[in-house]
């Protein structure tokens, strides 16, 4: 039971998004779309926790949140040193394009091609 548990933690993504239709929506494409798992956290502190939880593959990020901005909360979950490795994707409408970059994430500007995100998740995780 518990390497079952393990097994599904180890493909699942956290999708970090304040705004609910973008969360809903989201959810739905990963779920159709790809052979993983998603966790949804609407606010950066409630991703804080469920990261430790679930120990995610992949972060897709959302720039402006609730409590910290996408950037902060990349950083804090990068300082847990189980998740250090977990890529990320930032998206927003207004990507802080150097912070991206030198965090070497991806960034995807809203409204973005749902081709290009589902191509960038494979690319991340293959």
């Amino acid at each position: 039971m518990r390497e079952k548990q393990e097994q599904q933690q180890s493909r699942t993504i956290l999708v970090v998004e304040d705004d609910e239709a973008i969360g809903a929506f989201l959810m739905e494409t990963i779920a159709q779309e790809t052979p993983y798992q998603f966790v949804l956290a609407t606010h950066s502190l409630q991703a804080l926790q469920l990261a430790q939880e679930i120990k995610p593959i992949l972060f897709i990020l959302n720039y402006h949140l609730p409590g910290m901005n996408g950037i902060q909360l990349y950083d804090r979950l990068h300082a847990i040193q189980e998740l250090a490795h977990v890529p990320a994707i930032m998206v927003s409408a207004v990507l802080p394009e150097q912070e991206v970059k030198q965090r070497q994430m991806v960034g995807i500007t809203k409204p973005f091609d749902l081709s290009l995100l589902l191509d960038t998740i494979e690319q991340l995780l293959a």
